[in-house]
């Protein structure tokens, strides 16, 4: 098959990704409701995201930096780790993260499985390490039983944790945005104001990188394209992976759905606004500077991009029996 005919099949096939609906034609495609999930290990999962006990501290859970009230994200420049470190990168949303060619802003993790056991053996983060995670787990009766309710009665290991955790993280996507109801043929989903920044956002080569249902997530791309981008950060992107100095500064597109909750922006988190976002990204990744009028109606479209944020009760976390004292946040 040409590359041509893999591209017209794949638009086709997103256009009628919704059953009995009129979808329109643009190169971002709505969000479906999460599907074929498994209930009991979401239950599982959504226990052990929000659960402390996974840090050496017993402060910090993954909802620590990735807030399911905050757009799935701590709104910090670079997030705060074990013993009040402040950490190398920005916390990227955790909400339709599943959309993800890779996890992290380095690509090093596949996928969410394996994202999920990263910080919590991290030094700079949970700084824990996954035999004495499962040894605390194990230690809780309820977690013990719910464990073999899901996976059987083998013992408890760091793979039936992260699978868990990755199947929660997959129901976290945000369907029903004013946008996909735009797309769904709602013509009074969105303003004209909004509208025009959308066709600007399109005109202006925006979607080359951010496309699709995340619109974003789906490739990697350097930063500073035309210009150099000025950072203090040092992360090398894509290319502390590969090792290839080709790499260095590419970055995971991030998703911008949501965009207007998970400030502030970029790898560094140095983009304080949306605004200053979409200047810097028009400049150093377009080579245009945009009016004032024109950041202002693509900010208005990239609003529109917010859809329904995640809603379940917050899980009634296993009481430990574990008397080991922990160290605070500040040991």
């Amino acid at each position: 098959m040409n590359n041509n005919l893999g591209r017209k099949l794949a638009s086709l096939a997103m256009a009628l990704v919704f059953s009995g609906s009129v979808v329109a034609q643009e190169p971002i495609t709505p969000i479906e409701p999460v599907k074929e999930i498994n209930l009991a290990k979401v239950e599982l999962g959504k226990k052990l995201f929000f659960d402390p006990r996974l840090s050496k501290s017993g402060f910090i859970s993954c909802n620590s930096c990735h807030n399911l009230s905050m757009g799935g994200t701590d709104n910090l420049k670079t997030s705060i780790g074990h013993n009040w470190q402040q950490g190398p990168i920005n916390s990227p949303t955790v909400l339709n993260s599943s959309m993800n060619v890779a996890q992290f802003w380095d690509g090093r993790a596949a996928d969410l499985k394996e994202q999920a056991g990263g910080p919590i053996a991290n030094p700079g983060e949970m700084a824990f390490t996954h035999t004495l995670a499962i040894d605390v787990l194990e230690s809780i009766p309820e977690y013990v039983t719910e464990f073999t309710q899901v996976f059987g009665p083998d013992c408890i290991n760091i793979d039936q944790v992260t699978e868990a955790i990755a199947e929660f993280e997959k129901t976290l996507v945000t369907p029903n945005s004013r946008f996909d109801q735009w797309l769904l043929g709602n013509a009074d989903a969105i303003t004209k104001h909004e509208l025009a920044g959308y066709k600007l956002f399109k005109e202006s080569g925006c979607v080359a990188c951010h496309m699709g249902p995340a619109v974003g997530g789906t490739s990697f791309h350097k930063m500073g394209l035309v210009a150099p981008y000025e950072t203090k950060n040092e992360a090398q992107g894509l290319a502390g992976v590969t090792g290839q100095d080709a790499d260095r500064f590419k970055f995971k597109v991030p998703t911008l759905r949501n965009v207007e909750l998970t400030y502030p922006y970029f790898h560094d988190g140095e983009a304080a606004t949306l605004t200053e976002a979409v200047d810097i990204m028009g400049r150093l990744q377009l080579a245009r500077k945009f009016e004032e009028s024109e950041l202002d109606q693509i900010v208005a479209f990239l609003n529109t991009l917010t859809g329904d944020q995640p809603s379940f009760a917050l899980p009634m976390l296993p009481p430990s029996t574990d008397k080991t004292p922990r160290p605070t946040p500040f040991e």
